[in-house]
Protein backbone atom coordinates (compact mmCIF):
# COMPACT_ATOMS: atom_id res chain seq x y z
CA UNK A 1 0.00 0.00 0.00
CA UNK A 2 0.83 3.52 -1.14
CA UNK A 3 1.32 6.18 2.07
CA UNK A 4 0.76 9.75 0.94
CA UNK A 5 4.19 10.60 1.16
CA UNK A 6 4.99 7.48 -1.81
CA UNK A 7 1.97 8.24 -3.56
CA UNK A 8 3.80 12.03 -3.97
CA UNK A 9 7.25 10.14 -5.20
CA UNK A 10 5.86 7.95 -7.14
CA UNK A 11 4.03 11.00 -9.10
CA UNK A 12 6.91 12.77 -9.07
CA UNK A 13 8.99 10.11 -10.28
CA UNK A 14 6.23 8.92 -13.06
CA UNK A 15 6.42 12.52 -14.68
CA UNK A 16 9.78 13.57 -14.40
CA UNK A 17 11.37 10.66 -15.41
CA UNK A 18 12.03 9.40 -19.31
CA UNK A 19 9.27 6.01 -20.04
CA UNK A 20 10.60 3.04 -19.45
CA UNK A 21 9.32 0.52 -21.68
CA UNK A 22 9.83 -0.70 -24.88
CA UNK A 23 7.49 -0.24 -27.70
CA UNK A 24 5.72 -1.45 -30.58
CA UNK A 25 3.26 1.36 -31.16
CA UNK A 26 5.09 5.12 -30.81
CA UNK A 27 4.81 6.09 -27.56
CA UNK A 28 3.52 2.53 -25.92
CA UNK A 29 4.57 0.07 -23.23
CA UNK A 30 5.21 -3.05 -25.49
CA UNK A 31 3.41 -4.71 -22.59
CA UNK A 32 0.11 -2.04 -22.46
CA UNK A 33 -2.05 -4.81 -22.55
CA UNK A 34 -0.65 -6.01 -19.01
CA UNK A 35 -1.01 -2.11 -17.78
CA UNK A 36 -4.47 -1.85 -15.98
CA UNK A 37 -4.45 0.35 -12.77
CA UNK A 38 -3.38 3.62 -12.52
CA UNK A 39 -0.41 2.37 -10.53
CA UNK A 40 0.72 0.27 -12.87
CA UNK A 41 0.13 3.25 -15.45
CA UNK A 42 2.53 5.37 -13.40
CA UNK A 43 5.23 3.01 -12.34
CA UNK A 44 5.68 2.35 -16.18
CA UNK A 45 6.14 6.08 -16.07
CA UNK A 46 3.71 6.56 -19.49
CA UNK A 47 3.82 9.89 -21.39
CA UNK A 48 1.04 10.53 -24.08
CA UNK A 49 1.68 11.72 -27.53
CA UNK A 50 -0.20 13.91 -29.50
CA UNK A 51 -1.76 12.72 -32.28
CA UNK A 52 -0.30 14.05 -35.03
CA UNK A 53 3.21 13.12 -33.81
CA UNK A 54 1.54 9.45 -33.14
CA UNK A 55 0.34 9.67 -37.30
CA UNK A 56 3.32 10.92 -38.41
CA UNK A 57 5.79 8.29 -36.42
CA UNK A 58 3.88 5.19 -37.28
CA UNK A 59 3.50 5.72 -40.80
CA UNK A 60 7.99 6.78 -40.93
CA UNK A 61 7.80 3.05 -38.58
CA UNK A 62 5.16 1.35 -41.07
CA UNK A 63 7.16 2.70 -44.18
CA UNK A 64 10.65 1.75 -42.72
CA UNK A 65 8.99 -1.84 -42.18
CA UNK A 66 7.60 -1.60 -46.14
CA UNK A 67 4.44 -2.55 -44.31
CA UNK A 68 0.96 -1.11 -45.54
CA UNK A 69 -1.21 1.17 -43.53
CA UNK A 70 -3.52 1.67 -46.01
CA UNK A 71 -4.61 -2.03 -46.31
CA UNK A 72 -8.44 -2.07 -48.32
CA UNK A 73 -7.55 1.40 -50.03
CA UNK A 74 -7.59 0.55 -53.96
CA UNK A 75 -6.73 2.19 -56.45
CA UNK A 76 -5.19 5.27 -54.42
CA UNK A 77 -1.17 3.76 -54.80
CA UNK A 78 0.22 5.94 -57.44
CA UNK A 79 -2.41 9.28 -57.17
CA UNK A 80 -3.89 9.88 -53.51
CA UNK A 81 -1.76 7.62 -50.65
CA UNK A 82 1.58 9.47 -51.61
CA UNK A 83 -0.35 13.12 -51.21
CA UNK A 84 -1.75 11.67 -47.51
CA UNK A 85 1.54 10.47 -46.70
CA UNK A 86 3.06 14.01 -47.05
CA UNK A 87 0.24 15.40 -45.15
CA UNK A 88 0.60 13.16 -42.44
CA UNK A 89 4.40 13.87 -42.09
CA UNK A 90 4.34 17.62 -42.49
CA UNK A 91 1.38 17.38 -39.75
CA UNK A 92 -1.57 18.54 -41.48
CA UNK A 93 -5.28 18.43 -41.34
CA UNK A 94 -6.97 17.54 -44.58
CA UNK A 95 -9.33 18.47 -47.21
CA UNK A 96 -10.64 15.59 -49.07
CA UNK A 97 -11.82 16.76 -52.68
CA UNK A 98 -13.83 14.60 -54.56
CA UNK A 99 -17.43 12.96 -55.89
CA UNK A 100 -19.47 10.73 -54.03
CA UNK A 101 -18.39 7.15 -53.59
CA UNK A 102 -14.84 7.24 -54.24
CA UNK A 103 -13.25 5.75 -50.71
CA UNK A 104 -12.48 9.42 -48.53
CA UNK A 105 -14.05 8.45 -45.65
CA UNK A 106 -12.77 5.23 -45.62
CA UNK A 107 -9.18 6.71 -46.18
CA UNK A 108 -10.41 8.75 -42.82
CA UNK A 109 -10.81 5.33 -41.14
CA UNK A 110 -7.89 3.60 -42.16
CA UNK A 111 -5.57 6.49 -40.57
CA UNK A 112 -7.34 5.99 -37.13
CA UNK A 113 -7.47 2.49 -37.47
CA UNK A 114 -3.37 1.75 -38.62
CA UNK A 115 -1.77 5.11 -37.37
CA UNK A 116 -2.73 5.84 -34.00
CA UNK A 117 -1.42 4.35 -31.21
CA UNK A 118 -3.32 2.83 -28.10
CA UNK A 119 -4.11 5.07 -25.71
CA UNK A 120 -4.41 4.60 -21.84
CA UNK A 121 -8.02 6.14 -20.36
CA UNK A 122 -10.06 6.12 -17.19
CA UNK A 123 -12.56 3.62 -17.88
CA UNK A 124 -16.14 4.91 -17.65
CA UNK A 125 -15.29 8.39 -18.79
CA UNK A 126 -16.59 9.51 -22.48
CA UNK A 127 -13.91 11.84 -23.27
CA UNK A 128 -11.35 9.60 -23.66
CA UNK A 129 -9.72 11.11 -20.40
CA UNK A 130 -6.33 9.90 -19.34
CA UNK A 131 -5.05 10.45 -15.93
CA UNK A 132 -1.39 11.33 -16.72
CA UNK A 133 -2.65 14.16 -18.62
CA UNK A 134 -3.98 15.54 -15.48
CA UNK A 135 -1.54 18.58 -13.99
CA UNK A 136 0.96 16.76 -11.52
CA UNK A 137 -0.47 18.87 -8.12
CA UNK A 138 -3.97 18.27 -9.25
CA UNK A 139 -3.29 14.34 -9.55
CA UNK A 140 -1.74 14.48 -6.01
CA UNK A 141 -4.75 16.27 -4.90
CA UNK A 142 -7.05 13.50 -6.31
CA UNK A 143 -5.31 10.76 -4.96
CA UNK A 144 -4.94 12.20 -1.39
CA UNK A 145 -8.51 13.72 -1.25
CA UNK A 146 -7.88 16.80 -0.95
CA UNK A 147 -9.31 19.51 -3.11
CA UNK A 148 -8.27 20.91 -6.26
CA UNK A 149 -7.13 24.19 -7.19
CA UNK A 150 -7.27 25.04 -10.40
CA UNK A 151 -4.62 27.50 -11.43
CA UNK A 152 -5.54 28.07 -15.24
CA UNK A 153 -9.55 27.51 -17.30
CA UNK A 154 -8.44 24.61 -18.66
CA UNK A 155 -10.36 21.24 -18.95
CA UNK A 156 -7.74 18.41 -18.74
CA UNK A 157 -10.37 15.73 -17.57
CA UNK A 158 -14.08 15.56 -16.95
CA UNK A 159 -15.40 15.54 -13.45
CA UNK A 160 -16.48 11.97 -13.74
CA UNK A 161 -12.77 10.64 -14.09
CA UNK A 162 -11.64 12.97 -11.31
CA UNK A 163 -14.52 11.27 -8.68
CA UNK A 164 -13.36 7.98 -10.13
CA UNK A 165 -9.96 8.84 -8.90
CA UNK A 166 -10.80 10.05 -5.83
CA UNK A 167 -12.83 6.85 -4.95
CA UNK A 168 -10.43 4.94 -5.99
CA UNK A 169 -6.88 6.08 -6.24
CA UNK A 170 -3.96 3.91 -7.64
CA UNK A 171 -6.18 1.12 -8.77
CA UNK A 172 -8.54 2.83 -10.42
CA UNK A 173 -9.21 0.84 -14.02
CA UNK A 174 -7.36 1.73 -16.83
CA UNK A 175 -8.72 0.60 -20.29
CA UNK A 176 -6.48 1.08 -24.03
CA UNK A 177 -8.17 2.54 -26.03
CA UNK A 178 -6.98 1.85 -30.19
CA UNK A 179 -7.22 3.96 -32.60
CA UNK A 180 -10.03 2.98 -34.19
CA UNK A 181 -12.64 3.53 -31.33
CA UNK A 182 -11.20 7.10 -31.25
CA UNK A 183 -12.63 7.66 -34.64
CA UNK A 184 -15.40 10.32 -34.89
CA UNK A 185 -17.37 9.93 -38.29
CA UNK A 186 -20.12 13.32 -38.61
CA UNK A 187 -22.20 13.86 -41.57
CA UNK A 188 -22.79 17.69 -41.83
CA UNK A 189 -26.13 18.19 -41.94
CA UNK A 190 -28.16 21.77 -42.00
CA UNK A 191 -29.36 20.72 -38.62
CA UNK A 192 -25.88 20.31 -36.30
CA UNK A 193 -25.64 23.08 -34.38
CA UNK A 194 -22.56 24.75 -33.43
CA UNK A 195 -23.37 22.96 -29.77
CA UNK A 196 -23.19 19.89 -30.90
CA UNK A 197 -19.46 20.72 -32.37
CA UNK A 198 -17.54 22.33 -29.20
CA UNK A 199 -20.49 20.99 -26.82
CA UNK A 200 -22.74 23.28 -24.45
CA UNK A 201 -23.53 23.77 -20.78
CA UNK A 202 -26.03 21.36 -19.79
CA UNK A 203 -29.27 23.04 -17.88
CA UNK A 204 -30.56 19.45 -16.86
CA UNK A 205 -27.46 18.71 -15.08
CA UNK A 206 -27.60 22.11 -13.27
CA UNK A 207 -30.48 21.33 -11.98
CA UNK A 208 -30.33 17.91 -11.15
CA UNK A 209 -26.72 18.33 -9.05
CA UNK A 210 -27.33 21.79 -8.06
CA UNK A 211 -24.65 22.87 -9.52
CA UNK A 212 -23.08 26.33 -10.66
CA UNK A 213 -23.85 27.18 -14.47
CA UNK A 214 -20.42 27.68 -14.88
CA UNK A 215 -18.82 24.48 -12.71
CA UNK A 216 -16.93 22.32 -14.85
CA UNK A 217 -19.86 19.42 -14.00
CA UNK A 218 -22.20 21.55 -15.97
CA UNK A 219 -20.72 21.39 -19.26
CA UNK A 220 -21.80 17.92 -22.24
CA UNK A 221 -19.12 17.29 -24.61
CA UNK A 222 -19.98 17.87 -28.52
CA UNK A 223 -18.03 16.10 -30.88
CA UNK A 224 -14.82 17.38 -31.10
CA UNK A 225 -14.11 16.37 -27.36
CA UNK A 226 -15.95 12.97 -28.21
CA UNK A 227 -13.41 12.61 -30.58
CA UNK A 228 -10.19 13.55 -28.20
CA UNK A 229 -7.24 12.29 -28.80
CA UNK A 230 -8.38 10.77 -32.27
CA UNK A 231 -9.57 11.74 -35.87
CA UNK A 232 -12.92 13.45 -36.88
CA UNK A 233 -13.82 12.88 -40.01
CA UNK A 234 -16.36 16.12 -40.98
CA UNK A 235 -18.40 14.73 -44.64
CA UNK A 236 -19.64 17.01 -46.81
CA UNK A 237 -17.86 19.87 -44.63
CA UNK A 238 -19.67 22.15 -46.91
CA UNK A 239 -22.97 21.74 -45.76
CA UNK A 240 -22.36 23.84 -42.73
CA UNK A 241 -22.79 27.14 -42.42
CA UNK A 242 -20.06 29.50 -42.26
CA UNK A 243 -20.76 30.45 -38.61
CA UNK A 244 -20.37 26.43 -37.84
CA UNK A 245 -17.59 26.47 -39.80
CA UNK A 246 -16.07 29.35 -37.42
CA UNK A 247 -16.42 27.36 -34.71
CA UNK A 248 -13.48 24.78 -36.19
CA UNK A 249 -10.93 27.79 -36.68
CA UNK A 250 -9.49 27.87 -33.30
CA UNK A 251 -9.61 24.20 -33.40
CA UNK A 252 -7.26 24.17 -36.39
CA UNK A 253 -4.96 27.68 -35.71
CA UNK A 254 -4.75 27.12 -31.81
CA UNK A 255 -5.67 23.57 -31.03
CA UNK A 256 -8.09 24.48 -28.41
CA UNK A 257 -11.80 26.16 -28.20
CA UNK A 258 -13.95 27.46 -25.88
CA UNK A 259 -17.66 27.41 -25.86
CA UNK A 260 -19.83 30.01 -25.31
CA UNK A 261 -19.54 32.40 -22.20
CA UNK A 262 -18.41 28.98 -20.60
CA UNK A 263 -14.57 30.17 -18.73
CA UNK A 264 -12.79 27.24 -19.74
CA UNK A 265 -10.50 26.34 -22.24
CA UNK A 266 -10.41 22.44 -24.40
CA UNK A 267 -7.55 21.35 -26.38
CA UNK A 268 -9.39 17.96 -28.08
CA UNK A 269 -5.58 17.22 -29.59
CA UNK A 270 -8.26 16.11 -32.57
CA UNK A 271 -7.28 15.73 -36.28
CA UNK A 272 -9.59 16.96 -38.55
CA UNK A 273 -10.27 15.25 -41.80
CA UNK A 274 -12.91 16.76 -44.33
CA UNK A 275 -14.72 15.76 -46.93
CA UNK A 276 -15.94 18.20 -49.93
CA UNK A 277 -17.66 17.53 -53.59
CA UNK A 278 -15.92 19.30 -55.88
CA UNK A 279 -19.03 21.35 -56.62
CA UNK A 280 -19.04 22.60 -52.91
CA UNK A 281 -16.00 23.63 -53.02
CA UNK A 282 -14.24 27.14 -52.10
CA UNK A 283 -14.48 28.35 -55.63
CA UNK A 284 -18.23 28.64 -55.10
CA UNK A 285 -18.17 30.41 -51.40
CA UNK A 286 -18.99 27.55 -49.69
CA UNK A 287 -15.92 26.59 -47.60
CA UNK A 288 -15.29 29.91 -45.72
CA UNK A 289 -11.81 30.56 -47.16
CA UNK A 290 -10.06 31.20 -43.93
CA UNK A 291 -11.06 27.73 -42.78
CA UNK A 292 -9.91 26.00 -46.28
CA UNK A 293 -6.80 27.74 -45.48
CA UNK A 294 -6.25 26.25 -42.33
CA UNK A 295 -6.87 22.94 -43.84
CA UNK A 296 -3.42 23.18 -44.99
CA UNK A 297 -3.41 19.83 -47.41
CA UNK A 298 -5.93 19.57 -50.08
CA UNK A 299 -6.05 16.37 -51.73
CA UNK A 300 -8.36 15.23 -54.79
CA UNK A 301 -9.64 11.67 -54.74
CA UNK A 302 -10.79 10.12 -58.04
CA UNK A 303 -12.94 6.86 -59.04
CA UNK A 304 -11.41 3.80 -59.62
CA UNK A 305 -9.01 3.98 -63.11
CA UNK A 306 -9.37 0.78 -63.71
CA UNK A 307 -11.48 -1.87 -64.65
CA UNK A 308 -9.16 -4.37 -62.55
CA UNK A 309 -9.05 -2.15 -59.12
CA UNK A 310 -12.74 -1.62 -59.41
CA UNK A 311 -13.69 -5.43 -59.52
CA UNK A 312 -11.44 -5.77 -56.55
CA UNK A 313 -13.55 -2.51 -54.64
CA UNK A 314 -16.34 -4.51 -55.75
CA UNK A 315 -15.04 -7.82 -54.63
CA UNK A 316 -13.84 -6.32 -50.94
CA UNK A 317 -17.31 -4.53 -50.02
CA UNK A 318 -19.87 -6.30 -51.17
CA UNK A 319 -21.74 -7.53 -48.69
CA UNK A 320 -22.77 -11.51 -49.29
CA UNK A 321 -24.83 -11.81 -46.11
CA UNK A 322 -23.08 -15.14 -45.42
CA UNK A 323 -24.73 -16.78 -48.54
CA UNK A 324 -24.11 -20.19 -49.42
CA UNK A 325 -23.83 -22.25 -52.89
CA UNK A 326 -23.10 -19.27 -54.91
CA UNK A 327 -20.94 -18.16 -57.79
CA UNK A 328 -19.78 -15.31 -58.60
CA UNK A 329 -18.49 -15.33 -62.65
CA UNK A 330 -15.80 -12.65 -63.45
CA UNK A 331 -17.00 -12.07 -67.08
CA UNK A 332 -20.48 -10.93 -64.83
CA UNK A 333 -18.47 -8.73 -62.46
CA UNK A 334 -16.80 -7.19 -65.09
CA UNK A 335 -19.76 -6.29 -66.82
CA UNK A 336 -21.34 -4.62 -63.93
CA UNK A 337 -18.16 -2.65 -63.40
CA UNK A 338 -18.26 -1.57 -67.14
CA UNK A 339 -21.80 -0.67 -66.98
CA UNK A 340 -20.84 1.86 -64.47
CA UNK A 341 -17.83 2.78 -66.10
CA UNK A 342 -19.36 4.14 -69.16
CA UNK A 343 -22.02 6.04 -67.59
CA UNK A 344 -19.23 8.20 -65.58
CA UNK A 345 -17.76 8.70 -68.82
CA UNK A 346 -20.62 9.57 -70.66
CA UNK A 347 -20.96 13.33 -71.92
CA UNK A 348 -24.98 12.55 -71.03
CA UNK A 349 -24.85 12.09 -67.48
CA UNK A 350 -24.21 15.01 -65.20
CA UNK A 351 -20.42 14.71 -64.40
CA UNK A 352 -20.78 17.25 -61.18
CA UNK A 353 -23.20 14.40 -59.08
CA UNK A 354 -21.04 11.64 -60.26
CA UNK A 355 -21.53 7.88 -60.44
CA UNK A 356 -20.93 6.54 -57.02
CA UNK A 357 -18.52 3.35 -57.01
CA UNK A 358 -21.65 2.07 -54.05
CA UNK A 359 -23.41 2.11 -57.69
CA UNK A 360 -21.39 -0.60 -58.57
CA UNK A 361 -21.32 -2.80 -55.30
CA UNK A 362 -25.45 -2.14 -54.96
CA UNK A 363 -26.24 -3.43 -58.29
CA UNK A 364 -24.21 -6.55 -57.68
CA UNK A 365 -26.16 -7.13 -54.66
CA UNK A 366 -29.16 -6.27 -56.50
CA UNK A 367 -28.56 -8.91 -59.62
CA UNK A 368 -27.96 -11.45 -56.87
CA UNK A 369 -31.22 -10.82 -55.13
CA UNK A 370 -32.94 -11.38 -58.39
CA UNK A 371 -31.54 -14.22 -59.04
CA UNK A 372 -32.60 -15.55 -55.97
CA UNK A 373 -36.05 -14.30 -56.64
CA UNK A 374 -36.33 -15.54 -60.49
CA UNK A 375 -34.96 -19.32 -59.55
CA UNK A 376 -32.49 -20.41 -57.20
CA UNK A 377 -34.42 -20.06 -53.92
CA UNK A 378 -37.67 -21.63 -55.62
CA UNK A 379 -35.93 -24.18 -57.14
CA UNK A 380 -33.28 -25.15 -54.52
CA UNK A 381 -30.13 -24.52 -56.94
CA UNK A 382 -26.90 -22.43 -56.88
CA UNK A 383 -26.94 -19.05 -56.92
CA UNK A 384 -25.29 -18.06 -60.46
CA UNK A 385 -26.21 -14.28 -62.11
CA UNK A 386 -26.10 -14.61 -66.01
CA UNK A 387 -26.97 -11.78 -68.61
CA UNK A 388 -30.56 -12.35 -68.31
CA UNK A 389 -30.70 -11.17 -64.77
CA UNK A 390 -28.69 -7.85 -65.42
CA UNK A 391 -31.49 -5.79 -66.76
CA UNK A 392 -33.01 -5.20 -63.10
CA UNK A 393 -30.06 -2.94 -61.64
CA UNK A 394 -32.34 0.35 -62.13
CA UNK A 395 -33.41 0.32 -58.82
CA UNK A 396 -29.61 0.63 -57.38
CA UNK A 397 -28.29 2.84 -60.22
CA UNK A 398 -27.82 6.36 -58.79
CA UNK A 399 -27.22 8.73 -62.06
CA UNK A 400 -28.50 11.83 -63.46
CA UNK A 401 -29.11 12.70 -66.93
CA UNK A 402 -27.86 15.98 -68.36
CA UNK A 403 -28.53 16.48 -71.92
CA UNK A 404 -32.04 15.32 -71.81
CA UNK A 405 -34.71 15.28 -69.17
CA UNK A 406 -33.83 13.34 -66.57
CA UNK A 407 -36.80 11.52 -66.03
CA UNK A 408 -37.55 7.86 -64.92
CA UNK A 409 -38.39 6.78 -68.38
CA UNK A 410 -35.84 8.18 -70.06
CA UNK A 411 -33.45 7.11 -67.31
CA UNK A 412 -34.17 3.54 -67.77
CA UNK A 413 -34.13 3.47 -71.51
CA UNK A 414 -30.24 4.83 -71.20
CA UNK A 415 -29.45 2.38 -68.11
CA UNK A 416 -30.72 -0.43 -70.70
CA UNK A 417 -29.30 0.98 -74.03
CA UNK A 418 -25.70 0.84 -72.04
CA UNK A 419 -26.33 -2.31 -70.59
CA UNK A 420 -26.92 -4.07 -74.04
CA UNK A 421 -23.71 -2.02 -75.43
CA UNK A 422 -21.54 -3.37 -72.68
CA UNK A 423 -22.69 -6.74 -72.85
CA UNK A 424 -22.21 -6.91 -76.38
CA UNK A 425 -18.68 -5.58 -75.58
CA UNK A 426 -17.63 -8.26 -72.58
CA UNK A 427 -18.88 -11.12 -75.16
CA UNK A 428 -16.91 -10.22 -77.65
CA UNK A 429 -13.68 -9.66 -75.49
CA UNK A 430 -14.40 -13.54 -74.49
CA UNK A 431 -14.68 -15.17 -77.98
CA UNK A 432 -13.23 -12.48 -80.69
CA UNK A 433 -9.63 -14.37 -80.39
CA UNK A 434 -11.90 -17.95 -79.54
CA UNK A 435 -13.36 -19.35 -82.55
CA UNK A 436 -12.25 -19.51 -86.14
CA UNK A 437 -14.54 -18.83 -89.11
CA UNK A 438 -15.49 -22.57 -89.76
CA UNK A 439 -16.69 -23.34 -86.14
CA UNK A 440 -18.74 -20.01 -86.44
CA UNK A 441 -20.28 -21.51 -90.16
CA UNK A 442 -20.85 -25.04 -88.18
CA UNK A 443 -22.66 -23.39 -85.53
CA UNK A 444 -24.83 -21.49 -88.17
CA UNK A 445 -25.78 -24.29 -89.72
CA UNK A 446 -27.08 -26.36 -86.60
CA UNK A 447 -29.12 -22.96 -85.79
CA UNK A 448 -30.77 -22.97 -89.13
CA UNK A 449 -34.83 -24.07 -88.25
CA UNK A 450 -33.59 -24.02 -84.79
CA UNK A 451 -33.86 -21.58 -81.87
CA UNK A 452 -32.26 -21.73 -78.54
CA UNK A 453 -34.43 -20.20 -75.82
CA UNK A 454 -33.39 -18.18 -73.26
CA UNK A 455 -35.18 -17.60 -70.18
CA UNK A 456 -34.29 -16.26 -66.64
CA UNK A 457 -36.02 -19.43 -64.81
CA UNK A 458 -35.90 -22.19 -67.19
CA UNK A 459 -37.02 -24.74 -64.89
CA UNK A 460 -40.74 -24.02 -64.50
CA UNK A 461 -43.08 -25.78 -67.29
CA UNK A 462 -44.38 -24.37 -70.43
CA UNK A 463 -47.61 -24.02 -69.39
CA UNK A 464 -46.44 -21.71 -66.10
CA UNK A 465 -44.52 -19.67 -67.91
CA UNK A 466 -47.51 -19.16 -70.23
CA UNK A 467 -50.03 -18.75 -67.91
CA UNK A 468 -47.26 -16.08 -66.02
CA UNK A 469 -46.72 -13.88 -68.84
CA UNK A 470 -47.49 -10.71 -68.23
CA UNK A 471 -50.10 -9.11 -70.81
CA UNK A 472 -48.30 -5.42 -70.70
CA UNK A 473 -44.81 -6.80 -70.64
CA UNK A 474 -41.78 -4.87 -72.28
CA UNK A 475 -38.11 -6.35 -72.73
CA UNK A 476 -36.64 -3.60 -70.73
CA UNK A 477 -39.22 -2.67 -67.76
CA UNK A 478 -37.94 -2.38 -64.50
CA UNK A 479 -41.02 -2.16 -62.85
CA UNK A 480 -40.67 -5.76 -60.59
CA UNK A 481 -38.40 -8.35 -61.25
CA UNK A 482 -40.69 -10.79 -63.30
CA UNK A 483 -40.51 -8.07 -65.54
CA UNK A 484 -36.77 -7.32 -65.68
CA UNK A 485 -36.32 -10.06 -67.59
CA UNK A 486 -33.98 -8.69 -70.81
CA UNK A 487 -35.36 -11.38 -72.91
CA UNK A 488 -39.32 -11.78 -72.32
CA UNK A 489 -41.16 -14.38 -70.59
CA UNK A 490 -43.10 -15.77 -73.95
CA UNK A 491 -41.31 -19.34 -74.12
CA UNK A 492 -40.70 -21.15 -77.91
CA UNK A 493 -38.27 -23.78 -77.64
CA UNK A 494 -36.73 -26.57 -79.88
CA UNK A 495 -35.50 -29.59 -77.32
CA UNK A 496 -38.76 -31.58 -76.96
CA UNK A 497 -40.56 -29.39 -74.28
CA UNK A 498 -37.25 -28.89 -71.91
CA UNK A 499 -36.23 -25.40 -71.17
CA UNK A 500 -33.14 -26.66 -69.33
CA UNK A 501 -29.94 -25.39 -71.44
CA UNK A 502 -28.27 -28.26 -70.84
CA UNK A 503 -30.93 -29.94 -72.78
CA UNK A 504 -30.92 -27.82 -75.31
CA UNK A 505 -27.22 -27.62 -75.96
CA UNK A 506 -27.59 -31.52 -76.91
CA UNK A 507 -29.46 -29.84 -80.04
CA UNK A 508 -26.10 -27.26 -80.74
CA UNK A 509 -23.53 -30.29 -80.46
CA UNK A 510 -20.98 -27.40 -82.45
CA UNK A 511 -22.46 -24.79 -79.89
CA UNK A 512 -21.96 -27.34 -76.80
CA UNK A 513 -18.59 -27.99 -77.73
CA UNK A 514 -17.36 -24.40 -77.37
CA UNK A 515 -19.26 -23.77 -73.76
CA UNK A 516 -17.18 -26.49 -72.90
CA UNK A 517 -14.09 -25.39 -74.63
CA UNK A 518 -14.95 -21.75 -72.44
CA UNK A 519 -15.38 -22.96 -69.20
CA UNK A 520 -11.99 -23.95 -68.94
CA UNK A 521 -11.07 -20.40 -69.65
CA UNK A 522 -13.29 -18.93 -67.12
CA UNK A 523 -12.03 -21.64 -64.46
CA UNK A 524 -8.55 -19.70 -64.86
CA UNK A 525 -9.86 -16.67 -65.19
CA UNK A 526 -11.97 -16.70 -61.80
CA UNK A 527 -8.51 -18.22 -60.44
CA UNK A 528 -6.49 -15.55 -61.94
CA UNK A 529 -8.46 -13.03 -59.82
CA UNK A 530 -8.66 -14.61 -56.56
CA UNK A 531 -4.75 -14.22 -56.69
CA UNK A 532 -4.81 -10.73 -58.07
CA UNK A 533 -7.16 -10.06 -54.39
CA UNK A 534 -5.13 -12.13 -52.12
CA UNK A 535 -2.23 -10.11 -53.56
CA UNK A 536 -4.10 -6.68 -52.65
CA UNK A 537 -5.01 -8.29 -49.00
CA UNK A 538 -8.52 -9.03 -50.04
CA UNK A 539 -9.56 -11.74 -48.23
CA UNK A 540 -13.35 -11.38 -48.37
CA UNK A 541 -15.75 -12.91 -50.48
CA UNK A 542 -13.09 -15.04 -52.58
CA UNK A 543 -14.77 -18.15 -51.90
CA UNK A 544 -17.33 -17.28 -54.35
CA UNK A 545 -15.30 -16.61 -56.80
CA UNK A 546 -13.82 -20.19 -56.60
CA UNK A 547 -15.02 -22.68 -59.22
CA UNK A 548 -13.33 -25.11 -56.92
CA UNK A 549 -15.90 -24.58 -54.01
CA UNK A 550 -17.82 -27.61 -52.97
CA UNK A 551 -20.69 -25.82 -52.41
CA UNK A 552 -21.09 -25.00 -56.21
CA UNK A 553 -20.79 -28.95 -57.37
CA UNK A 554 -18.59 -29.85 -60.23
CA UNK A 555 -18.58 -26.74 -62.11
CA UNK A 556 -18.89 -27.88 -66.07
CA UNK A 557 -21.49 -29.85 -65.31
CA UNK A 558 -23.47 -27.43 -62.94
CA UNK A 559 -26.94 -26.39 -64.84
CA UNK A 560 -26.87 -22.82 -63.50
CA UNK A 561 -23.05 -22.07 -64.08
CA UNK A 562 -23.62 -24.04 -67.33
CA UNK A 563 -26.26 -21.44 -68.29
CA UNK A 564 -24.52 -18.49 -67.65
CA UNK A 565 -21.36 -19.41 -69.68
CA UNK A 566 -24.39 -20.47 -72.47
CA UNK A 567 -25.71 -16.81 -72.41
CA UNK A 568 -22.23 -15.46 -73.01
CA UNK A 569 -21.37 -17.04 -76.00
CA UNK A 570 -25.29 -16.75 -77.35
CA UNK A 571 -24.66 -12.95 -76.76
CA UNK A 572 -21.31 -13.08 -78.51
CA UNK A 573 -23.01 -14.92 -81.67
CA UNK A 574 -25.13 -11.79 -82.45
CA UNK A 575 -22.17 -9.71 -82.46
CA UNK A 576 -20.04 -11.61 -84.37
CA UNK A 577 -18.85 -10.60 -87.91
CA UNK A 578 -20.70 -11.59 -89.88
CA UNK A 579 -23.56 -11.97 -86.93
CA UNK A 580 -24.91 -15.72 -86.52
CA UNK A 581 -27.66 -15.33 -84.58
CA UNK A 582 -30.77 -13.46 -83.90
CA UNK A 583 -32.21 -12.61 -80.76
CA UNK A 584 -36.16 -11.79 -80.65
CA UNK A 585 -37.64 -11.66 -76.66
CA UNK A 586 -36.21 -14.93 -75.48
CA UNK A 587 -35.48 -16.84 -78.69
CA UNK A 588 -32.31 -16.88 -80.12
CA UNK A 589 -32.47 -18.19 -84.17
CA UNK A 590 -30.19 -18.28 -87.21
CA UNK A 591 -29.68 -14.67 -88.65
CA UNK A 592 -32.31 -14.38 -91.49
CA UNK A 593 -29.94 -13.79 -94.96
Amino acid sequence: MYDNDSILELVKSSYSNAPSYKQDYYGVPQNYKDITTLQQLLESNYKYRPTKVQLRENLIAKIKNNENPFKGIIGFEETVIPAVKRALLAGHDMLFVGHIGQGKTKLAEKLSENLLSPIPIVEGTITNDIPTEIPYPQLINLLQDKDIHRALPEFFVSKDCEEIIKNNKLNTKIKWVDGKARYRYILATPDISVKDLVGQIDVVKVIKKGIGVFDIDSYSPGYLLQARYGILCLDELPVLDPRKQVALLSVLQEGRFTTGAYPVFFRPDVKIVATANPIDYTHSGKIIEPLADRLRSHIETHYPKTLDDEILILLQEIDMLLRKNTFLPVFILKTVVKIFQSLRNNPEINSERGVSVRSTIHSLEIIIGEVEVMRSVLNDVPTVPRFSDIYCMFQSSKFELDEIEDTTENKIKFLNNTISEIIRETSKDYFAKFIDSEELSNIKKEFKNKVFTVLQNQYQKKQQQQQQKPDNYSPYSASSSSESNAHGLNPGNSSGGSLLYSEQLKQFPFTKKIVSRAIEKIKGEQAEYIRKAKNTNISANLEYLDYNNETIGDFDKQEETLATITELFLEYLRFSTPPILDRKENRFECMET
